[in-house]
């Protein structure tokens, strides 16, 4: 019987529904912890999950037996109601509906990481909007503004 062998590195971005600063200090930590074991239950394999207060970086290697669509879709709804059994934040906690997906090679890993991690320093120069705009641009990915996120700058 013959196996199936992958390496499908995707970065993945999404954002909290109204752009609302939930993504406070005090479980951002336990909240990326908790998003790598969502990966790793479903087969995936994370490589690194960042945050900053509005939004979310997963960069994973997707499991072949998952579209990326399921696995965002188990990510999103399983941490935000994490979130809320939890009474993280004051009232009901949502995602955005949609994501940005961004595939890499085995040689980007590395920098797809560090830049994950360093987050918090990179939006003190950079808004979320002009970060989801140059990935877009940096990977020629159409768009069409009435479908990007709701952003509030």
């Amino acid at each position: 019987m013959a196996n199936t062998y992958s390496q499908l590195n995707i970065h993945c971005i999404f954002a909290v529904k109204g752009r609302e600063n939930f993504i406070i200090k005090n479980f951002r930590d336990d909240l990326h912890r908790y998003m790598s074991g969502i990966l790793k239950n479903d087969g995936s394999y994370p490589l690194a999950v960042g945050s900053w207060m509005d939004h979310v970086h997963a960069f994973f290697e997707l499991s072949p037996t998952m579209a990326i669509a399921d696995q965002m879709r188990m990510l999103k709804a399983t941490s935000s109601k994490w979130i809320n059994d939890n009474k993280l934040v004051k009232g009901k906690f949502q995602w955005q509906e949609g994501y940005g997906a961004f595939s890499y090679s085995r040689s980007q890993r590395d920098s797809v990481i560090k830049y994950i991690a360093a987050q918090e320093a990179h939006h003190k120069k950079m808004t979320f909007r002009d970060e989801y705009m140059e990935l877009l641009n940096k990977f020629e990915i159409p768009f069409e503004d009435k479908y990007m996120f709701e952003f509030y700058d």
